[in-house]
């Protein structure tokens, strides 16, 4: 029960930090080379709570690598692999699920970009939880 918990813990840490470095990190270069809407870490609030949004997408961050840190180990692939599947699983998820809860339409009004960057800043989220995991366990 402790080792759960302890690889929960680690993969929160994990995953709120792929998403400051390199969701919102990749954000920012796409805005930089002017192929991005999205400012990134971005303070504006937030629905429900009214939280700004990158303290939103941090802790959101966490929770999913939490989820997968504990997941993972009952996995016979490729970590690595598994993490950039589970960030374009979640991208999909944003997709089709957040994406609309926040009163954006759903797969951004078939407009093809904002899919692929939906997509893209998911998947480096998963590089990221896949690199940042196993330097932090023992």
């Amino acid at each position: 029960m402790m080792e759960r918990l302890n690889r929960a813990c680690l993969g929160f840490c994990a995953g709120a930090i792929a998403a400051l470095v390199f969701h919102q990190g990749l954000a920012e270069v796409f805005d930089l080379l002017g192929i991005g809407s999205m400012r990134a870490f971005r303070t504006t609030p937030t629905w429900p709570l009214g939280l700004p949004a990158i303290v939103s997408l941090t802790f959101g961050g966490g929770l999913y690598g939490a989820f997968f840190a504990v997941v993972s180990t009952r996995l016979t692939c490729s970590h690595r692999l598994a993490a950039l599947v589970y960030g374009f699983i979640l991208g999909i998820l944003a997709l089709f699920v957040f994406l609309p809860l926040r009163g954006i339409p759903m797969l951004h009004d078939g407009a093809i970009w904002p899919i692929c960057r939906t997509l893209i800043l998911n998947v480096s989220w998963g590089l990221g939880l896949s690199l940042i995991l196993p330097w932090l366990q023992p």
